[in-house]
């Protein structure tokens, strides 16, 4: 049975004790991934952003919260996994000092500086056993082909999907999207816009 390791939705890098620095991802192309690899009979293990979504059945779901949270979980189960498909929205960065209780709002103005998380995905890229299939995502208002192929060549993956998320009908927070999968060798392949399981299943079919 094939092992696949996959990630959805975003992170919450907190601020204070009540507000956090987020993203518009909503999960929903991450879990629909994990219900596609399960109709093959694989064993899928989610980790999972904040979400409102109900897991797949059959799926063993894991909940984090921040990236480091998720990337702790990520390489605990990565090393085991036959295919790992990276679709969370992970913050690429997340304040230096976290404050302890709510930042009160009679403090006119205040300076957030932030630092980077860990990058997941490189890390994976680096450390990838021999037959191991990585797919990372690429989230692109522009350029899109360009940005995802850097990308994917930058993180030593071995496919990329490539998604346009500027436009309102595909990408975060819509039951649609359309995919450019783009290989390490090889032509790209188009999915034209489709709902959110129909493209999981034309992305699972590709990788493997």
């Amino acid at each position: 049975m094939k092992r696949v390791l996959i990630t959805a939705g975003p992170t919450r890098e907190a601020i204070d004790t009540v507000r956090y620095i987020s993203n518009r991802s909503s999960g929903k192309m991450g879990y629909a991934i994990a219900e596609a690899a399960i109709e093959q009979g694989w064993k899928v293990t989610l980790i999972s952003g904040p979400t409102n979504l109900p897991t797949p059945h059959g799926v063993t779901r894991i909940d984090v919260d921040s990236a480091a949270a998720m990337a702790t979980e990520v390489y605990r189960y990565a090393p085991e996994a036959d295919f790992i498909v990276m679709a969370a929205a992970v913050a690429d960065y997340r304040p230096v000092q976290t404050f302890s209780g709510k930042i009160k709002k009679n403090v006119t103005s205040f300076l957030l500086e932030l630092e980077p998380t860990e990058d997941i995905l490189a890390t994976l890229g680096k450390n990838k056993r021999p037959n191991q299939i990585l797919l990372g995502f690429a989230a692109e208002t522009s350029q899109l082909i360009e940005h995802a192929t850097k990308k994917l060549k930058r993180k030593n993956l071995d496919w990329i999907a490539a998604n346009d998320v500027s436009r309102s009908d595909r990408g975060f927070d819509v039951d649609t999207n359309e995919i450019t999968l783009i290989p390490r060798h090889g032509a790209p392949v188009h999915i034209p816009n489709d709902y959110k399981l129909a493209v999981a299943r034309r992305i699972i079919a590709a990788i493997q």
